[in-house]
């Protein structure tokens, strides 16, 4: 009986190395970041980060975003554009000031490493006094970022089209975030995908749908995406629930990235992730 136990173990044992294997062998066709991937660079051309105004018909007054605009901007091209979304506790300048995004992505256009795009990086929080101060965690707080899908659809992405150079179909549109925006990225990517072929969520937050409905409709979403990109550190208390939603999507056979890494719930998991995710962006999958 012992041995039969013991056998019993080894053979779980060996699963378990096989298919921890095989995710530590896919993984390594993802590239991390060399050292300096965010530090400041003053031998090559910088991309622009400006403030813009557009008047939020959801909300019922002005709101303010961030546009990060690439190096060699013009207006006589089109670009794709990159919708990326902060946490709970922060704002539209919240990864502007943790995670120096267009360092990052400097960095990468001077290596030759992205497709030229937009990035818009707005105030995730849908409501009136949209400032992150008080109590984060009160409930009106919390519910405007869900009203923040209206304010995306209707409001900023239209104004985005009206004002840049942009292109207006989904392949044309991603959307990812850290934490909250994680959230957001899979709750309105996924639910929205006539409007975002490209989906990224880094530490996705505890309100992320349940995976059963953010793909209800396994099929579709396997024509319709281009990328889904879920990451997390391995020692993030909030890792179940990226975890949920791998699992599901393996099982229904949807095509995505499921990434682990040492981490926690920090700038260093979501710029690994900003860095990863925007390299693959535009490009044939």
């Amino acid at each position: 009986m012992k041995k039969l136990i013991l056998i019993k173990q080894a053979l779980c044992f060996l699963i378990t190395l096989l298919f921890t294997s095989s995710i530590f062998a896919q993984q390594e066709t993802v590239k991390q970041p060399e050292p300096g991937f965010d530090v400041v660079r003053t031998d090559i051309p910088h991309g622009e980060i400006d403030t813009i105004n557009y008047y939020s018909k959801t909300v019922g007054n002005s709101r303010k975003a961030l546009i990060y605009t690439p190096p060699g901007f013009s207006k006589k091209n089109k670009y794709p554009v990159l919708y990326l979304l902060h946490g709970i506790g922060g704002d539209e300048k919240e990864w502007l000031n943790g995670g120096t995004p267009q360092v990052i992505l400097d960095n990468l256009y001077s290596q030759g490493n992205l497709v030229p795009m937009i990035v818009v990086l707005p105030n995730g929080r849908a409501m009136k006094d949209d400032r992150a101060i008080g109590n984060i965690m009160a409930p009106d707080k919390v519910a405007a970022f869900a009203v923040f899908e209206s304010d995306l659809l209707n409001d900023l992405i239209p104004f985005v089209e009206h004002e840049f150079p942009v292109f207006k179909d989904r392949e044309h549109h991603a959307i990812a975030g850290l934490s909250m925006g994680g959230e957001q990225s899979l709750n309105f990517g996924l639910g929205n995908l006539d409007k975002f072929a490209w989906v990224g969520a880094f530490s996705a937050a505890p309100n992320t749908k349940k995976p059963e409905e953010l793909v209800p409709d396994p099929e579709v979403a396997k024509k319709q995406l281009k990328l889904l990109w879920i990451s997390c550190g391995e020692s993030d208390g909030l890792l179940s629930f990226s975890k949920r939603t791998h699992e599901y999507l393996a099982e229904k056979g949807v095509p995505h990235v499921y990434y682990i890494e040492p981490g926690v719930h920090d700038f260093k998991i979501w710029k690994n992730g900003l860095f990863m995710f925007s390299q693959l962006l535009f490009k044939p999958i």
